[in-house]
C-alpha cells in the first residue's frame, strides 16, 4: 500500500516506517496519523514482517502534533463534555495503543527531536537509538496540556517517577549523552550510525524464531505491573505458545542435534 506522508518498505523480514514531512520535522498531522493507523494494522496482517523500525525523514523523529492550522481543534483532544466518558483515548490514546501493541519488536531510530506525542510515540516502542543528535522534549506543560499519547504510562517505567516529572513539569530538552543516561536511549551511537545499528537490532530480533519473539514481547509487556507469581505464570502460558509452530519445534530439537543454528519460519 502507498502513503502519502511516510514511507514503507519491508526487507530481509524487517519493515522500515518513516515519517515524511520532513519540512514540518514530521509534525503529526491528521493525515500522516491517518498513515500511521493504516500502516500499523498492514504490519499486523503481515506474518513476514518480523520487527519494526520507526524514524523520521530529515532533521527530526517528530516534533510532536501539528498545530500550524492555528487550532487545536483538529490535533489536540477536546475536554470532556458532561455526556463523555472521561477515560475517552481521542486519537492521541489510540495513536499509542496502536504502537505499543505491534506485535513483533519496534526499534524507534532517533535521528533527531522528538517532542510531544512524537517523544510518546518513541516511548511506546521497545528500543529506542539515538545519537548527541538526538533530543526529547515533553512539550505538553508549555501548550497548557497534561501529557498524552501514553506519555503518562511509558515515561516513569522507563526512567522512573522523580525524572519523569522533572522533564514534564519542566518541559526541557533532554540530548542524546544525557538520555542515554537517564534510560530514554538504550543505545547511543555516532550520528551517522543510528539507522545502521537499529536495522542491525531489527535483523538480529527477526533472525530468531518468530513465534518465540512475539511470545518474549507479550510476557514482557503483561508482566510490567503484575506481582511474581502472575508472572511466573504468564511466562509458563509463553512457553506453551512455541506449539503453534509444529515445523519449528522439530527444526529446535534437530538444530540442537547437529549443533547448528536453527532455521525457523514460524509455521
Amino acid at each position: 500500500m502507498a502513503y502519502e506522508f511516510l514511507l514503507y518498505e519491508v526487507s530481509d523480514f524487517v519493515a522500515t516506517v518513516t515519517f515524511n514531512r520532513p519540512d514540518r520535522l514530521n509534525a503529526l498531522s491528521a493525515g500522516l496519523r491517518a498513515d500511521l493507523f493504516a500502516v500499523s494494522r498492514e504490519i499486523t496482517s503481515d506474518d513476514s514482517v518480523r520487527a519494526v523500525i520507526l524514524t523520521g525523514a530529515g532533521r527530526g523523529f517528530c516534533a510532536g502534533a501539528d498545530l500550524s492550522g492555528g487550532s487545536a481543534g483538529d490535533d489536540e483532544p477536546a475536554p470532556p463534555s458532561q455526556n463523555d466518558r472521561v477515560d475517552q483515548m481521542g486519537w492521541t490514546g489510540t495513536l499509542a495503543t496502536a504502537i505499543y501493541k505491534i506485535g513483533v519488536p519496534t526499534i524507534a531510530a532517533m535521528n533527531g527531536v522528538a517532542a510531544g506525542a512524537g517523544m510518546s510515540m518513541s516511548l511506546a516502542c521497545d528500543i529506542r537509538v539515538g545519537s548527541a543528535e538526538s533530543r526529547f522534549k515533553t512539550v505538553f506543560a508549555e501548550r497548557n496540556l497534561s501529557p498524552d499519547t501514553g506519555m503518562s504510562y511509558f515515561l516513569p517505567r522507563l526512567i522512573g517517577y522523580g525524572r519523569a516529572a522533572d522533564l514534564i513539569f519542566t518541559s526541557r530538552d533532554v540530548f542524546g549523552e544525557e538520555a542515554y543516561r537517564l534510560g530514554l536511549l538504550d543505545r547511543f551511537v555516532a550520528a551517522g550510525e543510528v539507522l545502521d545499528t537499529a536495522r542491525e537490532i531489527a535483523v538480529q530480533a527477526a533472525a530468531l524464531p518468530p513465534i518465540a519473539i512475539r511470545s518474549g514481547k507479550r510476557v514482557l509487556q503483561q508482566n510490567q505491573d503484575l506481582d511474581f507469581q502472575r508472572a511466573l505464570q504468564n511466562e509458563t502460558m509463553g512457553l506453551s505458545y512455541g506449539r503453534l509452530a509444529p515445523n519449528d519445534v522439530v527444526e529446535q530439537a534437530a538444530a540442537f542435534r547437529e549443533k547448528r543454528k536453527g532455521r525457523f519460519t514460524g509455521s
